[in-house]
């Protein structure tokens, strides 16, 4: 006689309530399969939450965060929730680099791919010289037949050293390609995978346009809720401030989860959506010796700063730039919320900033935060020093993305696991885009598609990317010939 299996608390349980378990929950609920959300901290949204400042009343962001149009995943749960109209796009320009108060508005023209970048480059000869542009040929021609068999190859190398190897001018790698490491990956290049950042790069050379957009409001305001209210009208449960002490396994498979304060809670299915950082925390010690949880600790977490700064007037009508790279710059990019938000009761400056790869600044208090913020942001906008400080607040997050290091795409798990009904979420999750608000989604439908196909109702919710465009699908249909190139013949040390 078989033994009384005790009765079980959820059909599947999701441990995290950010952008990834929120996706998985919407996906499962709309398949009528009841979840159960638990969220350790008292608000939804994980390194998207956002919440309204107590002193002005402000929608604030753990950190900002930007929307590309070509990114599917996000997109497609904003329409479930009928909140992708919340976002606002910066349609006539991807975006605008500073040197001083030198502005660069960098265009996307209507023209096929790559090419539909060349007239703001042509336009701004000083900023990029011929010779620097042309250096950057091979690099183009290599990234725009890449596949995810050459990214994985270029993932045992750093970014740095491959662009030195295919000739990128120490300038160009400075102005631009540093800048983009920063910015997209939040990893120095001499420290990120060439495979990881040749792969972004392959993504925005081969695509016909691209639209920035910002959130209108508090970036969780427009997906924590309504997921939430999605899942308990379908019968699940949401549960904040309760955290997990670990997995819970039964003879091998995962069969639920033991909270901190000692409560067995069973289920079927179990979604891990923490960060790599974190799971160590909660799984089972026998697993720790089985891949993927063994490689864990490769995923090293880049942390980084949040300034918010309320002045006292309006000092710009951007809405978003960034400094031309310095590496002793504390900020990367800026953000004039006065200038996207559109029901705000200020015309005040509401300005943000985010200082990447931090680790070098974490000793500054937050005063010396905002004053260095300051100094920065009156080198473009000099009425910055005269206008008053209303108010302002520093926000320090210990991970945005995990740093992309060399051998970290490799590494990256899919979300079905070793572990018999025991998955895995979240935006270091391998889903062919950098670790992002993209990510965490792509790797919810991912991991929601994995549960439904062990319950026998297989159903699909991940949106593939679209293929290269233009000139650029040409090359990426005959990508055989990549092998031909000399980097990749065995000819060179970066085999």
């Amino acid at each position: 006689m078989a033994d009384k299996q005790p009765p079980k608390d959820a059909d599947v349980i999701i441990v995290g309530g950010g952008l990834a378990g929120l996706t998985a929950g919407v996906a499962l609920s709309a398949s009528g399969v009841p979840v159960t959300v638990l969220e350790k901290a008292p608000i939804l949204g994980g390194r998207a939450r956002s919440w309204r400042d107590e002193k002005t009343g402000d929608a604030v962001t753990v950190g900002p965060h930007i929307f590309l149009s070509e990114y599917p995943n996000m997109r497609k749960l904003l329409r479930i929730l009928d909140t992708e109209d919340k976002i606002v796009w910066q349609k006539d320009k991807f975006i605008t680099i500073v040197d001083g108060q030198k502005e660069i508005d960098i265009r996307i023209a209507p023209l096929p791919p790559p090419f539909n970048f060349l007239p703001a480059i042509l336009a701004n000869p000083d900023f990029f010289p011929a010779k620097d542009i042309l250096s950057n040929n091979l690099v183009s021609l290599v990234c725009m037949q890449l596949s995810e068999d050459d990214v994985m190859r270029l993932d045992n190398h750093d970014a740095l050293s491959v662009l030195r190897a295919l000739g990128v001018t120490e300038n160009y790698i400075r102005r631009f390609w540093s800048f983009t490491c920063q910015a997209i990956m939040n990893t120095p290049i001499e420290c990120c995978s060439a495979g990881a950042l040749l792969r972004f790069f392959h993504f925005m050379i081969s695509r016909r346009k691209y639209d920035v957009g910002f959130a209108d409001g508090g970036l969780g305001d427009m997906f924590a809720p309504q997921c939430a209210d999605i899942i308990e009208k379908t019968g699940g449960r949401v549960i904040l401030n309760t955290g997990v002490s670990t997995i819970l396994e039964q003879d091998g498979p995962a069969a639920g989860v033991v909270l901190e304060d000692g409560t067995e809670m069973r289920a079927d299915q179990v979604i891990a959506t923490l960060p790599p950082t974190d799971l160590p925390g909660i799984l089972p010690a026998a697993w720790m010796d089985r891949e993927p949880f063994s490689g864990l600790s490769a995923f090293e977490p880049s942390p980084y700063i949040s300034t918010y700064i309320w002045f006292d007037r309006k000092l710009t009508s951007q809405q978003f730039w960034a400094r031309n790279y310095d590496e002793n710059d504390m900020n990367c990019d800026f953000y004039d919320y006065a200038n996207i938000y559109t029901d705000r009761a200020s015309e005040n400056s509401l300005i943000t900033t985010n200082c990447i790869y931090s680790r070098r600044l974490e000793h500054l208090s937050d005063e010396e935060v905002v004053q260095k913020t300051i100094d920065e942001l009156a080198e473009y906008l000099p009425q910055a020093r005269e206008a008053k400080v209303t108010h302002s607040f520093v926000s320090r997050i210990p991970m945005a993305i995990h740093c992309p290091k060399p051998g970290t795409e490799q590494k990256r798990p899919a979300p079905r696991t070793p572990i018999k009904n025991f998955f895995l979420a979240g935006d270091w999750i391998r889903t062919e885009v950098p670790s992002s608000m993209e990510s965490a989604c792509n790797a919810g439908w991912q991991a929601a598609e994995c549960v439904l196909a062990d319950r026998g109702t297989p159903r699909q919710f991940l949106e593939p990317m679209k293929p290269p465009q233009g000139f650029a699908w040409l090359l990426w249909k005959t990508s055989p010939a990549l092998r031909k190139l000399p980097y990749f013949s065995g000819k060179n040390h970066l085999r």
